[in-house]
């Protein structure tokens, strides 16, 4: 079997080449970059050289292989990377080229809340991706993952905590939402990879529902600094997402994001025990990920 890894240099993507690769999976790797996924083809994978906005080389890396994990996004993407260019377009060509090429199974990674009147555009668009995959005639799976720790816990919060000994939160900070770590993604994206048995959709979360302002705290208490947080207004959150809409879609989407009411979309996720027992992984606990980003900050 040959798997080809769409994203294989992103957050996720690595993870599960990784994985297949220790399951001795031959793995095709579609990067932008072969400087960027010269450790995956030091490891073994097949690396190759391709683009979501060139639907010439979808169609090259889609022949000859069994099964796909559509894992690349354009949530921040700016110009001819643009998220309709490439979680939108990009994702269309890839499904006629999967379609065209006779690909077994279609694993994409969707979004926890995509639905058609999400109130943000790339959670529309994701939605659009997973009612055309369900129509293609493909053997299909969906992943839905909650926000990534490594960007939402970590990168948007706790990495300027440690660097500046404060936060930058958007309003009070103290809506419930819930994280999920990219490796315990990646588990279960291999067994819709791997698993002959038909999977559709699978809604993937970690333990516990958290606010930003928790997150925060949790950094606080485990370098043994004072919680310290700035607070962006709502209202001046969505105007600048307004503002720069234009020149930086994906800041001006993450703005708008972060300022949505409660009742905006679903963020919280009660079902990680239900995952732990159908698909065999140890789910990681917002505690223990920012344990190991706080470790490694002070030995740095």
């Amino acid at each position: 079997m040959k798997i080809l890894v769409v994203g294989a240099t992103g957050t996720l993507g690595r993870h599960v080449v990784a994985k297949l690769l220790a399951k001795g999976v031959s793995v095709r790797a579609l990067t932008r970059s072969a400087e960027r996924a010269a450790s995956l083809a030091a490891h073994g994978a097949e690396v190759v050289v391709g683009d979501l906005i060139d639907a010439h080389s979808l169609r090259l890396a889609c022949m000859g292989v069994d099964r796909i994990l559509a894992s690349a996004h354009g949530l921040l993407g700016q110009g001819r990377y643009r998220s309709e260019n490439v979680d939108g377009a990009g994702h269309f060509s890839l499904l006629a080229a999967a379609r065209d090429a006779g690909v077994g199974r279609f694993v994409y990674v969707s979004a926890r809340g995509a639905s058609p009147h999400h109130p943000v555009d790339f959670f529309r668009t994701k939605h659009a991706i997973e009612v055309a995959l369900a129509a293609s005639g493909l053997d299909w799976v969906v992943l839905r993952p909650t926000a990534f720790m490594e960007q939402h816990v970590h990168a948007f919060n706790g990495a300027r905590f440690l660097a500046e000994g404060c936060s930058q939160l958007i309003g009070p900070g103290t809506k419930k939402r819930n994280f999920v770590a990219s490796e315990d993604v990646a588990d279960v994206a291999v067994r819709g990879l791997l698993d002959e048995k038909p999977i559709h959709t699978i809604e993937i979360g970690g333990p516990g529902n958290y606010s930003n302002l928790d997150v925060m705290e949790l950094y606080a208490r485990m370098v043994g600094r004072e919680p310290r947080a700035k607070h962006l207004p709502v209202g001046v959150a969505r105007l600048l997402s307004l503002a720069t809409a234009f020149a930086n879609p994906g800041r001006a989407r993450i703005l708008k994001l972060m300022s949505l009411g409660e009742d905006a979309h679903p963020e919280q996720f009660f079902g990680s025990a239900e995952l732990e027992r159908t698909y065999g992984v140890r789910m990681t606990t917002v505690e223990a990920f920012v344990r190991a980003c706080v470790e490694k900050y002070l030995r740095s």
